[in-house]
């Protein structure tokens, strides 16, 4: 063999090691910290099977519990040859951190943002049934009912942390209202306990309310953003009625810190490919859903401004979880 021929041997099999030492050893696991069936998990399982033809393998394991937080410990710690990411979310990596006391990871340290996913307004839903009998047709009808009857009414919410609680904490401070929380694991028992009367109102993800909304079991009062959504156009923006109310929430996919950039990169590219592919974004437009672009050093400056952002917010409130 001749020495070029040997140095291009050499080369090959240095550059075939380098490869493997730099990519996952395991099949991908996409970790979401939320019970089955709600928007993070039904996403994260379009973004796997369209992504499975350039990644390999993937699985969805749900990991619920602490409002997320429960799930994206497990992926900020994993070691490096389990391949997980999560299907993190503005309540894991924004509005957790600044409500827990003892909290178990760093949002912005331990996770390399790969994709944002989604932007979705959450919506003020009220069962159809129990608002007919107390005369609620509106915001202003909501806030008057409250204000008649402090501390007689409950809130649901998909768990202590998540968006749909702090959403309800706004309302109550900026209505001057008073009622309990009831926080369920996820927002599925959260709205069955709204249609069963358990509880009078939930702030939920559109994504997630939007078939009990189209099948007339739940009344949307009002979307949370400060203009309305196309999908319910019909559905007025809560500032209108009550003045300084704006709050989305999103969702995208976080590796741990540790993962290469050059397999960061190769995960980005799969993952915003299986959303916009046709069958992806028609996946995604059943779910009232519009895939985003963000990805890399986007998502990660996104992330932070909303870290930021929720900082903010939350102290201001005076919103504290032990």
């Amino acid at each position: 063999m001749s020495l070029r021929s040997t140095l291009f041997s050499v080369g090959l099999t240095c550059v075939a090691t380098l490869a493997m030492a730099q990519s996952p050893s395991a099949p991908l696991t996409i970790v979401v910290p939320y019970p089955a069936g709600g928007p993070l998990d039904t996403s994260a399982r379009i973004v796997a099977d369209g992504a499975a033809a350039q990644l390999g393998s993937i699985t969805v394991e749900n990991k619920p519990g602490a409002g997320g937080s429960t799930g994206a410990d497990q992926v900020a710690k994993s070691p490096k040859t389990s391949n997980q990411v999560l299907m993190g979310a503005v309540a894991t990596h924004a509005v957790n951190p600044w409500l827990y006391k003892n909290f178990p990871y760093n949002a912005l340290k331990d996770f390399k943002p790969i994709a944002l996913v989604a932007r979705t307004p959450n919506v003020l839903v009220v069962s159809a049934a129990q608002a007919a009998k107390l005369g609620i047709k509106t915001t202003p009808d909501l806030v008057q009912y409250l204000k008649k009857n402090p501390d007689q009414a409950q809130y649901g919410s998909g768990g202590n942390g998540s968006i749909g609680h702090i959403s309800a904490e706004m309302f109550k401070s900026l209505t001057n209202t008073k009622m309990g929380h009831t926080p369920f694991q996820g927002s599925k028992p959260a709205l069955a306990a709204l249609e069963s009367g358990q509880v009078l109102m939930v702030f939920d993800n559109l994504a997630s309310a939007l078939p009990q909304i189209q099948s007339g079991k739940l009344l949307a009062l009002g979307v949370t953003t400060l203009s309305r959504n196309e999908t319910l156009p019909n559905v007025p923006s809560i500032n209108d009625s009550v003045q300084g109310f704006n709050v989305s929430t999103w969702f995208g996919l976080f590796a741990p810190a540790s993962l290469p950039d050059a397999d960061a990169r190769r995960y980005a590219n799969a993952f915003s490919a299986a959303m916009h592919s046709p069958a992806g974004k028609e996946k995604f437009k059943k779910m009232g859903i519009t895939p985003e672009e963000l990805t890399l050093d986007g998502f990660a400056q996104f992330v932070r401004s909303e870290n930021s952002k929720y900082e903010f917010l939350i102290r201001a409130a005076k919103i504290k979880i032990d």
